[in-house]
């Protein structure tokens, strides 16, 4: 893996702790790293300037998943007794439209018990293993009438490296529009309506698709994450296949903005489904079938991310570029700055 081999280090200031709205500067005014896969040659910019790199026939292919307010707050009971009045719940994939897997933040839980967020949302646990992060949870309602208890009562998934508990609508992409994700993906958070309309103008075509992402990390460094392990469900519309494979048969670039559509559209060239869970894991040896170019942001040197960029780029030229993103002072994370590799 090359996240076994490509070690840096990432200074605390570099940790964006804040949205770019925070810190005075518009979504798309964060920083750009431009990586050119043939010579490996880096262009540093602003994210608004990304036209300058996309040309007419270029196809961005976006996510379109909506972040949830993921953390549920509650009391555990067994039986008729209170075990623990509060009890953190991190939803991490949703299995249909009441039962979910979820990181439940407590020693004494046991299969059976049940969690109450409020008096009117509560859930079962109803399959636990303590060798594993995740237990399964059914939920008292579904559908909409779940959805709208989430929002009213979660609040979206931070980290330690954001102190602040910022508001929803930060976590969220401008083109969002179907709930699921519980991690923002955050690629194309950098994007304005303003610059998305530019490209459009020059002759980039734009694309959607859905992937919900689940949770990355589950607050205990024993559970190592495993990429072949991650399930995400995800839904390509016919008419963005269409556009994928028309860009393609004119010479056009197709560029995922987020490993997620990387992900998606990878997994669809070998599996023939437009819709279904993947666990694709992409890394140097993996021949790209429908993508080109990627937009993301800037991953932590654990990350499995980095072995999917180094299916783009040679670990060389990667490494290289990230050491000039620490030199030039770029910021990490979901608030961050941006790269471009294509």
């Amino acid at each position: 893996m090359l996240t076994e081999s490509m070690t840096f280090i990432i200074p605390g200031e570099l940790n964006a702790a804040s949205p770019p709205e925070k810190r005075g500067i518009r979504r798309d005014h964060v920083k750009l790293l431009s990586i050119d896969r043939k010579t490996g040659r880096s262009e540093h910019t602003s994210f608004y300037r990304i036209d300058q790199y996309l040309k007419e026939g270029d196809l961005l292919v976006l996510n379109n998943s909506r972040t949830i307010p993921a953390i549920l707050k509650g009391s555990l009971k067994r039986s008729f007794h209170t075990i623990e009045d509060a009890v953190e719940v991190r939803l991490a994939h949703r299995k249909n439209g009441w039962v979910w897997e979820a990181l439940i933040v407590s020693e004494k839980m046991k299969k059976g018990d049940r969690l109450v967020f409020s008096d009117f949302l509560a859930a079962e646990i109803i399959f636990l293993d303590a060798k594993k992060p995740l237990q399964t949870i059914t939920f008292n309602l579904k559908g909409t009438d779940l959805w709208n208890a989430i929002y009213q009562l979660g609040e979206p998934v931070r980290y330690e490296y954001v102190k602040l508990p910022w508001e929803l609508e930060y976590y969220q992409t401008v083109y969002a529009s179907v709930p699921g994700s519980v991690e923002m993906p955050s690629a194309g958070r950098a994007f304005s309506w303003e610059l998305l309309f530019r490209l459009q103008e020059k002759g980039v075509k734009i694309a959607y698709l859905q992937l919900h992402t689940g949770l990355s990390y589950y607050l205990d460094d024993k559970w190592k994450p495993d990429p072949s392990g991650n399930h995400e469900e995800y839904f390509i519309p016919e008419k963005t296949l269409q556009s994928v494979l028309k860009a393609k048969s004119a010479g056009g670039r197709v560029i995922a903005v987020g490993t997620t559509v990387v992900r998606a559209l990878e997994t669809a060239a070998i599996t023939r489904n437009l819709k279904g869970w993947t666990n694709l894991y992409v890394h140097s040896d993996f021949k790209l079938n429908m993508t080109n170019g990627i937009i993301t942001g800037l991953h932590e040197p654990e990350a499995s991310h980095l072995d999917m960029l180094s299916a783009f780029l040679p670990k060389e030229k990667l490494f290289k570029a990230y050491h000039e993103a620490v030199r030039e002072n770029y910021l990490w994370h979901e608030f961050g700055d941006m790269n471009l590799i294509v």
